[in-house]
């Protein structure tokens, strides 16, 4: 599988400013009063969660596909895209595009000792995955060059254990990882021709996918302020193939997400 990482270059970098930077002026100072003695002895809590994220498909590309030809009837019925019913086509590429969203959840946070914590984190993700394609005509020559998106909106369950460091001052940072199921609830819904066709590429709508990620927490007088980086790897092949040219060059795909988000527990 080839996979495609160079869209995350600009998620990297906001990443490691935040994950960096903060905490190494946070431990320069001085010892202050801690904030929230007791907010970690808790047995549980919860709070809610807000932030960005960036959705992208990862392609498993078939051998060669740039040299497979492919006919009129693989175009779909109806789609804007014009196609001569007697030519053939090359796909000559077709690349993910990395776009943004957000995202919105509830926390709910069960303490398992001093620096362990199982989290559950129900959450809606808003956001669109796009493919840009090049099709050339075996006949003339002519390359059409357009895009492909498709509108999600993910319900996500996504479970996670928290591993924080010993608090210093009020401050204390964290990694955290698990897994996260998730359903998309639009995709496709309204995206269809006039004879029933799927203008789009057809993907599954359940994911399974896995999570790893970094943070740091600040306790202030009435609430603990979070800051995380998070990671998602989808593991189900979610592509469902209609033996159309827009994904007739794959051999699946699989889902990419990073997250950035605020936490206030």
């Amino acid at each position: 599988m080839k996979f495609i990482f160079s869209s995350y270059k600009k998620a990297l970098f906001i990443a490691f400013i935040v994950l960096c930077i903060i905490p190494q002026s946070v431990f320069a100072q001085s010892e202050k009063p801690k904030n929230l003695m007791m907010y970690d002895q808790q047995p549980y809590h919860f709070g809610f969660i807000i932030g960005l994220n960036t959705m992208a498909y990862v392609v498993d590309y078939k051998d060669s596909y740039q040299f497979i030809e492919h006919s009129s009837d693989e175009f779909i019925s109806g789609d804007k895209y014009s196609f001569d019913k007697d030519d053939t086509y090359l796909v000559n590429s077709l690349m993910p595009i990395t776009s943004y969203g957000f995202t919105v959840g509830v926390v709910g946070n069960l303490r398992l000792d001093n620096h362990f914590d199982l989290r559950l984190i129900p959450s809606l993700s808003f956001g669109t995955r796009d493919i840009e394609y090049r099709i050339t005509s075996v006949n003339t020559g002519e390359m059409q060059r357009f895009k492909k998106d498709l509108f999600s909106t993910f319900m996500e369950f996504p479970l996670l254990v928290k591993y924080k460091s010993k608090r210093h001052n009020n401050f204390a940072a964290y990694v955290i990882g698990g897994g996260d199921f998730k359903i998309d609830l639009t995709s496709q819904k309204k995206d269809k021709t006039d004879d029933g066709n799927t203008k789009n590429i057809k993907v599954k709508r359940a994911d399974i996918a896995a999570e790893i990620g970094a943070g740091v927490d600040f306790y202030t007088g009435y609430f603990k302020f979070g800051v995380e980086a998070k990671w998602s790897f989808g593991l189900l092949d979610i592509m469902n193939p209609q033996g159309k040219i827009y994904d007739s060059s794959m051999n699946g795909l699989h889902d990419r997400m990073f997250y950035i988000s605020l936490t206030f527990e």
